[in-house]
């Protein structure tokens, strides 16, 4: 019925709550109890009561009736409890995978905001939970219900219960058997909608050039033929729900039909006219609905929840099992004085098998303390070096030492402690000022938040937001202000290297000069991918990279020596903005 992927995660879900699950299966045993009762007690109400001349007796075996009724009642709230603790984990965990897989994708070195995650998590995710959940309902419900009904049944006479097992096996038997199939037409169906959307999308937002190409009839053809496809999906699931209707009326009808035509055959033989009722009612309020509720279930709910959970399994990759931990993952140790806070020996990174190399062969030497400006054209690689240097994407081809330490062996809350990489988009999140600026130093109390806000020339926006404690939402921030509370959090954190990769386009150049100014007087080392020829001369050593062989040195050196660099300073045509004076 299943792919190994989504037997796999079910029996992992069911077996990782083994616990929950005894008791669902207990709670469902007393919610059976009337299925296994109320055929037996209703028999002994009319043979031994009311046909008997004694409606007292045949009233109190109705009393016990309702009493199991009630103890049945009240079980199935306590079903659903136990049910909550097994599926909910099981939802979370997916939502968890979802969520890992699309942030992993967005933020790795050319990954992209992935837009369907959304709708994975609030409507795939979603379904999964609900179709898992009645899964559950609907299995247990068949297996005690069913054997329940069977139970009593073989409790009033055996050939009874042989009359009303044989057709309900025969009927689950031709359910099972189409199955199978039943999940791949599914499976198709789902596919072709979603070719048949892609199809229309792109018909209606290209409809300028298709009327431009005369391929009207091309792509009216192409919609057509999905259309048809799509189509004749629905008719093999109506064929499918046939089959369903086919099983239902053998395992679920015939077995009335046979108790009431071997009727006579039954009485003569002994059978009572209280056993006779009595097995009329297992069969129709126990086998019956027990097996349709199976059918529907599972032919419904279960088709979906396959092929929806083969979906997000398919998309969402465990990254744990593709990515392993690195067996010598290790923390950094103490280093010497002379370690260089970075080290890059012949790196190659190419975004692609075939594809030109952004990076080739590679190296770079970065002291301690030392302020670094990287420059250069769109797409030369800056953003690529900075993602290799910070640990967030590992090259084709040489190493990074951070302190001494290698990147490709320190695990990720070691590189947080070592290095900061605040890239162009800030990322703030809803809360208050002060829990945005501590988020990479937790222990600093508000003199030291104050200090920082000073430093960088924050004080007027943090003013403007009405103070540390003033709760903020980032969509009502500018990108420039977003910068800023990222700027000022970086350089709060204990790492003692900073990468600004263009995290200070949208200020305004005094800004910053100042935020600049901030940086490099704090203690350690800092990169700048810069964006303005002020960023590039306040630092003390440029890099320029080109595509071809980066060049280093200062200003006036690569004035003279690098074409690339004096065309970019010929575009960046704003005057430098020397640093600001020193407080008094």
């Amino acid at each position: 019925m299943t792919r190994p992927g989504v037997r796999h995660e079910t029996w992992r879900a069911v077996r990782a709550h083994r616990r929950e699950l005894t008791r669902l299966c207990g709670w469902s045993l007393v919610e059976s109890l009337p299925a296994l009762l109320s055929g037996y007690l209703i028999a002994r109400a009319v043979d031994q009561g009311f046909l008997a001349g004694r409606p007292v007796t045949g009233l109190t075996w109705l009393g016990a009736l309702a009493v199991a009724v009630l103890l049945g009642a009240t079980a199935t709230g306590r079903t659903y409890r136990s049910l909550g603790a097994v599926v909910e984990p099981f939802r979370d965990d997916l939502a968890t995978r979802v969520v890992r897989n699309a942030l992993h994708d967005a933020t790795r070195t050319g990954g992209h905001p992935d837009s369907a995650t959304v709708t994975r998590l609030t409507h795939q995710v979603e379904i999964v939970r609900d179709t898992f959940a009645g899964l559950l309902m609907v299995t247990r419900g068949f297996v005690f219900s069913a054997g329940a009904a069977l139970i009593g049944l073989l409790a009033l006479a055996p050939t009874v219960a042989a009359l009303a097992a044989a057709p309900m096996l025969v009927g689950l038997a031709i359910f099972l058997a189409a199955l199978p199939a039943m999940v791949a037409h599914q499976r198709a169906y789902v596919r072709a909608g979603e070719h048949l959307g892609q199809s229309a999308a792109t018909a209606l937002t290209g409809h300028r050039d298709v009327l431009a190409c005369g391929a009207q009839a091309r792509v009216t053809a192409d919609v057509q033929r999905r259309v048809s496809a799509q189509a004749a999906t629905e008719r093999t699931l109506a064929r499918m729900a046939a089959i369903r209707s086919l099983s239902l009326g053998i395992g679920g009808w015939l077995p009335l039909v046979a108790l009431l035509a071997a009727t006579p055959w039954l009485v003569d033989r002994g059978l009572t006219a209280g056993a006779v009722l009595g097995a009329l009612i297992y069969v129709s309020t126990g086998l019956q609905p027990a097996l349709h509720t199976l059918v529907q279930g599972i032919g419904g709910g279960g088709l979906r929840y396959v092929v929806t959970l083969e979906n997000i399994l398919r998309t969402n990759p465990h990254t744990t099992a593709a990515h392993p931990p690195a067996p010598a993952a290790r923390t950094p140790t103490h280093r010497s004085s002379a370690a260089p806070a970075i080290e890059a020996r012949r790196l190659t990174f190419r975004y692609g098998p075939r594809s030109r190399p952004v990076l080739e062969d590679f190296s770079l030497t970065l002291a301690d303390g030392e302020h670094l400006a990287v420059v250069g054209p769109s797409g030369a690689g800056k953003s690529t070096l900075a993602a290799l240097i910070a640990g967030l994407t590992p090259p084709q081809a040489g190493t990074v030492h951070l302190a001494g330490e290698p990147v490709a062996d320190t695990t990720p809350a070691a590189l947080a402690r070592m290095r900061v990489l605040v890239p162009q988009e800030a990322y703030i999140f809803t809360g208050r000022l002060a829990d945005n600026l501590r988020y990479l130093r937790p222990d600093a109390d508000d003199h030291t938040l104050d200090t920082a806000l000073d430093a960088l020339g924050a004080r007027p926006l943090a003013t403007r937001l009405g103070g540390l404690a003033a709760p903020i939402t980032p969509t009502l921030l500018s990108s420039g202000e977003r910068q800023l509370i990222a700027a000022v959090r970086a350089w709060l954190a204990p790492a003692p290297l900073v990468i600004l990769d263009e995290a200070t386009c949208h200020l305004d150049p005094a800004l910053e000069a100042t935020v600049e100014h901030a940086f490099a007087h704090r203690p350690g080392s800092l990169i700048v991918i810069a964006h303005r020829i002020s960023s590039a001369i306040r630092a003390q050593r440029l890099l320029v990279l080109d595509g071809d062989e980066p060049a280093t040195g200062t200003h006036e050196q690569l004035l003279s020596r690098s074409a690339t660099y004096r065309q970019l300073v010929g575009c960046w045509d704003e005057p430098a903005m020397s640093p600001p004076a020193p407080r008094a």
